[in-house]
């Protein structure tokens, strides 16, 4: 074959030839280099010595591609192709018996209460999805509400982000609330139960609330699927969504997954078909305790995360907490009636990943800067957003206590946050427990 690039002039036989130039031009010593001078280089030589290395590394590649593609039998070739030409099948099967357009057909308003970044990056996916559709977003701030409607920007949390025409903000209850197909809930967990008891009498108790709040309950350590019925005093159709959707990403349309979970299986199949498209894939499941305490005990894990980069602890370290976190959660989750697919599926493991590891991590930025040594209150003090994880750790270890299961990584966080314990002694404290067999 002839390569391409800088090596183009040279024509590799065989895998085993281009082995054998790429070894032979690696040792050409560059002290014979033209423009050599007391072992340096002047530019124009340096540029071409370096054009010369990228020379031999396409050589050098080209035997471990060659390899490859030689290593490929017709067989594997054909099962390939027939694997996706079965997946594709399958999706072709579902479109042509799918009912998706009917529900998104029927939803003519939503309400979202809440104006912070991920119920704003929800109203937006909904409003591309149906151009007619009337997104309401509840706000408590006027000068907030009105800036989005003449702006359409929500310029506290995405300001650099165009809403469509169909969003629109309001600070009355009644105008946001009353006649809606569905409702979003994107109230932070610690003020759900005051702000649902405030509006319950403009919410149709047979219309369904769609949760994106993570966390559980300072105090009764509730997660919101039992916040939300206590709010309201009374039972409501209940979904909750959760999973890898940084809002930001969400705005710029790019490709994710989330779970609706619901024990109402219908009610699920209803808002996958509400949200589901071509930048979302929707996920459902009827385990929603395993939903939920995924989604709240990983931002207690993701300041775990931060902190050890914050310590600069290493990529080792890294991977070693988090796996050790998962862990933890799978205990407490499965001790709780959690299933062992929800945790290791989107909303769990794929959340998990998100928020332990993306700068983007409002928990994860609250571990990084105590690990640097800043203190909880400057921290706080300075964040426009909640990090839930905060107030969950507490809940978490108090739920561990209950089921009588040991949370060393996540114990730790709450006892950092207490300021109980340093972030360096409880790395140096973890280190040094026994040694364990993996479980």
């Amino acid at each position: 074959m002839l390569t391409s690039g800088f090596s183009r002039c040279v024509r590799i036989s065989s895998p085993a030839s281009a082995c054998a130039h790429a070894k032979r031009s690696s040792n050409v010593r560059p002290h014979g280099t033209p423009g050599m001078r007391e072992g340096r280089m002047d530019g124009g030589a340096a540029r071409a010595h370096a054009m010369s290395a990228r020379g031999r590394c396409v050589i050098a590649n080209a035997c471990a591609y060659e390899t490859f593609r030689e290593g490929m039998t017709e067989e594997d070739r054909e099962s390939i192709v027939e694997a996706w030409d079965k997946i594709m099948r399958w999706k072709s099967f579902v479109a042509s018996n799918s009912t998706d357009e009917s529900v998104l057909a029927s939803t003519k308003k939503v309400a979202i209460m809440g104006g912070g970044s991920f119920g704003t990056a929800m109203g937006t996916l909904l409003a591309r999805n149906k151009s007619d559709l009337d997104v309401v977003i509840l706000m408590r701030n006027p000068d907030d509400a009105q800036a989005l409607n003449e702006t359409h920007r929500n310029k506290k949390y995405l300001p650099t982000y165009e809403l469509p025409v169909n969003i629109r903000a309001t600070t009355d209850a009644k105008e946001a609330l009353v006649g809606c197909d569905y409702i979003i809930h994107a109230v932070p967990v610690q003020q759900s139960r005051i702000f649902l008891n405030g509006v319950k009498d403009f919410i149709d108790p047979a219309t369904p609330l769609l949760c994106l709040s993570k966390g559980l309950e300072v105090g009764t350590c509730q997660m919101m699927s039992e916040v939300i019925p206590a709010g309201l005093g009374r039972n409501q159709p209940l979904a909750v969504l959760s999973g890898p959707t940084f809002a930001v990403e969400l705005m710029q349309g790019l490709p994710t997954s989330i779970v609706a979970a619901s024990e109402d299986e219908k009610l699920a199949i209803r808002v996958q078909q509400l949200f589901g498209s071509s930048c979302l894939r929707v996920n459902t499941s009827t385990d929603v305790t395993g939903v939920e305490l995924s989604g709240a005990m990983k931002n207690v894990l993701a300041i775990a995360a931060g902190i050890v980069e914050g310590l600069e602890l290493g990529n080792n370290a890294m991977a070693a907490l988090v796996a050790q976190g998962v862990a933890e959660i799978r205990w407490l989750a499965g001790k709780m009636g959690a299933r062992s697919e929800t945790l290791a599926g989107v909303s769990g493991t794929g959340d998990i990943m998100l928020t332990c590891f993306v700068n983007l991590s409002r928990n994860r930025t609250v571990g990084v800067r105590l690990g640097a040594g800043e203190s909880l209150e400057e921290i706080l003090g300075s964040m426009n957003q909640v990090a839930e994880g905060v107030a969950t750790a507490t809940a978490v270890v108090r739920l561990a206590r209950k089921h009588r299961v040991s949370l060393p990584v996540l114990t730790a966080v709450a006892s950092i946050l207490d300021e109980q314990m340093a972030p360096r002694e409880a790395v140096d404290q973890i280190m040094m427990l026994p040694q364990v067999p993996e479980v």
